[in-house]
């Protein structure tokens, strides 16, 4: 637990250390946690549920920027309860991390430049393992993975925090990865291509062994996030697990796993332990044949995939009452949760390449905090002209999933969407300030990035990148002043807002 708050510019973090002194945290902020009382069904019903009362990007309306949701009561399963939504908000993130919504990714990168690195206690004071639950097993009758919509190829952890060491360093890594139940101790996995402890698993795959990992689920947000830091910001052998500690102002406490050689947050709600066998694959939707998955975070239905890697199940160990947390693809909450630390690396490259210029950065929901962002560009003198694309680039050769930038001036909200849409309107131009960057590859997600869609694509997942320059040229500054309206104190018309 943390000894005393730490201090993000004017605001005070949170003495938060897991995912209960959260829940807590909101508590104390009306309107910003939902309890809720009455029983719900996890397959579909929780969902849906959600999608109406808390926030849907994407989805059919009414989808009301709303709450995070504490399920109670969950069909079936006796003294589990289930959590979505806490960082379904920039404004709720912030507060959760002890900052104010524009600073968030200056917050990160402040963490990311002061590391803390996790500590080891003892596995018989773990909060995780206060249950212990070993082989034989059957995890579909102990927790309630959700299924999203009757298409689903079946329940899925979505918020499960895969850690696991590098069989020949021994360094290790942290990621999330959608995991579907396939049996009373099987879990397939699947990984986007490049993801570090997918490298751990093919290395460990060429020595005939299994990999041993922890499944960490319900967690302190600082946790989550940090964890959804990429290449560069944190390459091959950076444990993640240290920015949140940096974050807190406290190290990440790790415990023992209590059946496989792995370590587990000791902190968590719930650990899964087990292995990913080596040369075994299993058909995602091999018990559905919907050929769907789940719904993925641009808010379309994914793919099933046909040969995915699969996790045998060894243990699974918890918290007494344990709350097991979920995400929606298609949600606000995802794009802060992935898209954030974007920005925070992103801003990282900038600050050293073209120090001063950027002044903030945006992941947009409307590309799921991955694919779409707004780059705020200050040009100071003429010699600034052109290196706010030189910005964009420098975006997409350090982030491979990006696949559109849109430039604006300082004078534009790059978190008011309405804003970038002006600016977009009136200082834009379509056959001068459009740059097309054709043949690259992006997310495997995007479902535009096929021939069949245009025909100048080549294969399956590869995209124009595009630059929409909205920036005024240096020369036509004066001509595009915005209305210089007078500064009101406005308290002493109306008081406090």
């Amino acid at each position: 637990m943390p000894q005393k708050p730490k201090s993000h510019g004017t605001e005070t973090t949170p003495q938060i250390f897991d995912l209960r002194s959260a829940l807590e945290y909101l508590d104390t902020r009306p309107g910003d946690l939902m309890h809720l009382t009455e029983p719900v069904d996890p397959h579909n019903e929780l969902a849906g549920l959600y999608r109406i009362i808390s926030t849907g990007r994407h989805q059919v309306p009414p989808a009301p920027y709303g709450p995070a949701m504490l399920f109670q009561k969950v069909k079936g399963y006796k003294n589990v309860r289930i959590t979505a939504g806490l960082l379904g908000t920039r404004e709720r993130t912030a507060h959760l991390l002890g900052t104010r919504s524009e600073k968030l990714a200056g917050t990160l990168l402040e963490a990311l430049e002061k590391p803390l690195a996790t500590v080891t206690g003892s596995s018989t004071h773990a909060p995780c393992q206060e249950i212990v639950h070993t082989a034989p097993l059957d995890v579909r009758r102990l927790l309630p993975a959700p299924t999203n919509t009757p298409l689903d190829a079946g329940p899925y952890f979505t918020m499960g925090l895969i850690r696991a060491e590098d069989p020949e360093t021994g360094q290790s890594d942290v990621t999330i990865h959608r995991m579907c139940i396939q049996g009373p101790d099987l879990l397939s996995v699947y990984f986007v291509p490049g993801r570090h402890i997918d490298h751990f698993r093919i290395k460990a795959e060429k020595m005939n062994r299994p990999l041993p990992i922890s499944i960490n689920i319900g967690l302190d947000p600082a946790v989550y996030l940090a964890a959804c830091f990429e290449e560069p910001a944190t390459p091959l052998g950076f444990d993640e697990l240290s920015i949140a500690g940096a974050l807190r102002g406290h190290p990440v406490e790790l415990a023992p796993c209590v059946s496989v050689e792995a370590m587990a947050i000791a902190h968590a709600e719930i650990v899964i332990e087990g292995e990913i066998l080596p040369g075994q694959r299993i058909i995602e939707d091999g018990h559905t044949n919907t050929g769907f998955s789940m719904p993925e975070f641009l808010g379309y239905m994914g793919k099933a995939q046909p040969e995915l890697p699969v996790i045998k199940i060894k243990a699974i160990t918890h918290r007494r009452d344990p709350i097991l947390q979920t995400i929606f693809g298609p949600s606000d909450e995802f794009s802060n949760l992935m898209g954030i630390p974007t920005e925070a690396g992103i801003l990282r490259l900038l600050d050293r390449s073209l120090p001063g210029r950027v002044l903030n950065l945006y992941s947009h929901p409307g590309g799921g905090g991955k694919c779409l962002l707004i780059l705020q560009f200050k040009k100071t003198s003429p010699a600034d002209e052109g290196r706010q694309r030189q910005a964009a680039l420098t975006a997409f050769a350090a982030f491979s999933e990006l696949k559109q930038v849109i430039l604006v001036d300082d004078d534009v909200n790059p978190f008011d969407s309405d804003d970038i849409l002006w600016a977009l309107t009136t200082r834009f131009q379509g056959d001068h300030s459009t740059v097309f960057l054709p043949g690259f590859r992006c997310h495997p997600l995007d479902p535009s990035q096929s021939p069949e869609f245009s025909p100048f694509i080549a294969s399956e997942g590869i995209s124009c990148k595009t630059i929409f320059d909205c920036t005024v040229p240096y020369r036509l500054r004066e001509r595009f002043m915005r209305v210089p309206f007078e500064d009101v104190d406005v308290k002493r018309f109306v008081g406090e807002p």
